[in-house]
């Protein structure tokens, strides 16, 4: 028998499996079976999808990502048999607090890529939109720092120490013999 040929006793046999709800691989076992044949998984659901079978949805269970109070839920299927455990704590349903923006209180020169000098602010400004120009503070530096002061605080994450400038590394090459 050709590898891709299926007689038609197989392909009703497949209509009745899939009507009886059993998954792709069960049936691929029962039909090599009954028939002697070595139909693989993918060899059933194609077969199934070129007759246009389609399987039945099986029962699923609720969801464990739990609905907010402004969406409507739609019913489950079934009840759970542990109500509770798809529920997250009542510290996750409460509102998050308002997230405030850390911001300076300095106005940026707004100084382009090719106009920016070593000693400027390359605090970023813009780019946040498709196609929209990125500028830079353009500030005078703090020393050993890219930012102006303003800028070298919102950088660093909260109670960082600053950064300690120890002067240039070297770098030596040496030999791995």
């Amino acid at each position: 028998m050709e590898p891709g040929h299926w007689r038609s006793e197989h392909s009703d046999a497949l209509r009745d499996y899939l009507l009886k709800g059993m998954s792709y691989a069960e049936i691929g076992t029962r039909i090599n079976a009954r028939f002697g044949t070595a139909y693989t998984r993918n060899a059933v659901v194609g077969r199934a999808k070129r007759l246009g079978l389609v399987a039945p949805v099986p029962e699923t269970s609720p969801s464990i990502v739990p609905s907010l109070p402004t969406e409507t839920c739609l019913a489950s299927p079934r009840p759970s048999p542990f109500p509770l455990l798809n529920l997250p704590p009542n510290s996750a349903l409460k509102p998050a607090a308002q997230v405030t923006l850390r911001c300076v209180g300095i106005k940026p020169r707004l100084v382009s890529l090719v106009e920016l000098e070593p000693a400027d602010c390359r605090y970023p400004f813009g780019g946040d939109k498709e196609g929209e120009e990125i500028a830079f503070c353009g500030h005078p530096c703090q020393p050993g720092s890219s930012y102006c002061t303003p800028h070298a605080g919102l950088t660093r994450r909260s109670g960082a120490a600053p950064a300690r400038i120890a002067g240039p590394v070297v770098l030596r090459l040496v030999s791995a013999g």
